[in-house]
């Protein structure tokens, strides 16, 4: 796909969820989308390499979870020390969604992704390199061994997940690292009703519990999606998360 088509489709489809790119952000989805597509060719990062497929189901998607995400900062540019500035980890993240799609659009907010594949890990510092993205780390580990680690648990005020589990499972993975008082916000398919009830006993042992869920179709299609925001209202349990495989294995009931 030529830019000027890539920048006419991207900028069309974003401002039907309410987001005004500048040029310099479409060029650096139009540099996500040409690193994507190269690098998958040697590696399996994604099924989706069609261009106009990568803008929706890829960069418009990631970006619906935006206004769900508050500044922390209370002064626009603000970069003193003490200014706090918003802090999100992205679990699971892959080929960086919705972590760098969340990043190119709202570069105040400092974001970790987190992947348990290495070769992943590459391919993101790539990517945060050519697109000269600043407060972003990749960092290889799986999501059970940054809950345990001081530097990340409980630490951030947003986790996000794309399909990576089922709620469950995927609560263990991500509450323990949400600070109380912050959300998690997870990106889920059309079908999440049994999901979501067979998730309310480990939502509330973790310390959460669900605040909404937001149901649409993503720009122009009838591909349904729903995001699932779960308020952390108390410490979780320092028993969590158990060792790795666990909660997938045995998710809490």
């Amino acid at each position: 796909m030529e830019k000027s088509e890539f920048s006419k489709q991207i900028a069309e489809k974003m401002q039907q969820i309410k987001i005004d790119l500048t040029q310099n952000q479409i060029n650096q989805f139009y540099t996500y989308m040409q690193l994507l597509i190269e690098w998958n060719e040697k590696m399996n990062l994604t099924a989706i390499t069609e261009p106009n497929e990568v803008i929706l189901k890829h960069f418009v998607d990631s970006a619906t979870i935006i206004k769900h995400i508050k500044a922390r900062s209370t002064k626009e540019n603000d970069t003193t020390p003490n200014s706090e500035k918003t802090k999100l980890i992205d679990i699971g993240t892959g080929a960086g969604f919705p972590g760098i799609p969340i990043k190119i659009i709202r570069p105040d907010i400092e974001i970790v992704l987190l992947d348990s594949l290495n070769k992943r890990i590459t391919f993101l510092n790539e990517v945060i390199k050519k697109l000269q993205l600043e407060k972003i780390t990749a960092i290889h580990a799986r999501a059970e061994e940054a809950g345990k680690n001081k530097k990340y648990r409980e630490q951030f005020d947003i986790v996000t997940s794309r399909a990576v589990a089922n709620m469950s499972t995927l609560s263990e993975y991500t509450i323990p690292l949400i600070k109380v008082g912050g959300k998690g916000i997870y990106m889920k398919g059309s079908e999440i009703e049994e999901e979501l009830e067979k998730s309310k006993k480990a939502i509330q042992v973790l310390g959460g519990k669900i605040e909404k869920v937001e149901s649409f179709n993503l720009p122009s299609t009838n591909i349904k999606r729903n995001n699932v925001i779960i308020h952390k209202k108390s410490t979780t349990s320092g028993k969590y998360p158990r060792k790795p495989g666990l909660a997938k294995k045995e998710p809490i009931q």
